[in-house]
C-alpha cells in the first residue's frame, strides 16, 4: 500500500494500491469529507493510473488544490518513483 501526505486539503493522507498492470485500487482518504471521498475512491477503482491523473489533475477547492487533485499528485509521484526504479 502506498501512502501520500496531502498538502492544502482537509484530508491529511491518501492510501492506495497500484496493480501490476497500472490500475488504481483500494483508495482511502484519511480525514476530509467522508462521503465525497468515498465516492471518488469508488469511481477511480480499477481505472488506469494515467486516466485518473488526467481526469483529476487541476481540480481546485481551497488552497489552490483539492482532494482529487492531491490523489492525482500522489499517483504522479508514485509513477515517477516507479520509473526511476526501472531505470536503475
Amino acid at each position: 500500500m502506498q501512502t501520500y501526505l496531502t498538502k492544502g486539503t482537509c484530508s491529511r493522507q491518501i492510501l492506495f494500491d497500484v496493480t501490476p498492470d497500472d490500475r488504481v485500487e483500494n483508495v482511502k482518504f484519511i480525514g476530509g469529507c467522508s462521503g465525497n471521498l468515498q465516492g471518488i475512491a469508488r469511481l477511480v477503482n480499477g481505472k488506469p493510473v494515467d486516466e485518473v491523473i488526467s481526469t483529476l489533475s487541476g481540480i481546485r477547492c481551497k488552497g489552490n488544490t483539492s482532494c482529487p487533485d492531491q490523489l492525482a499528485r500522489a499517483l504522479s509521484e508514485y509513477k515517477s518513483r516507479s520509473e526511476a526504479k526501472e531505470e536503475e
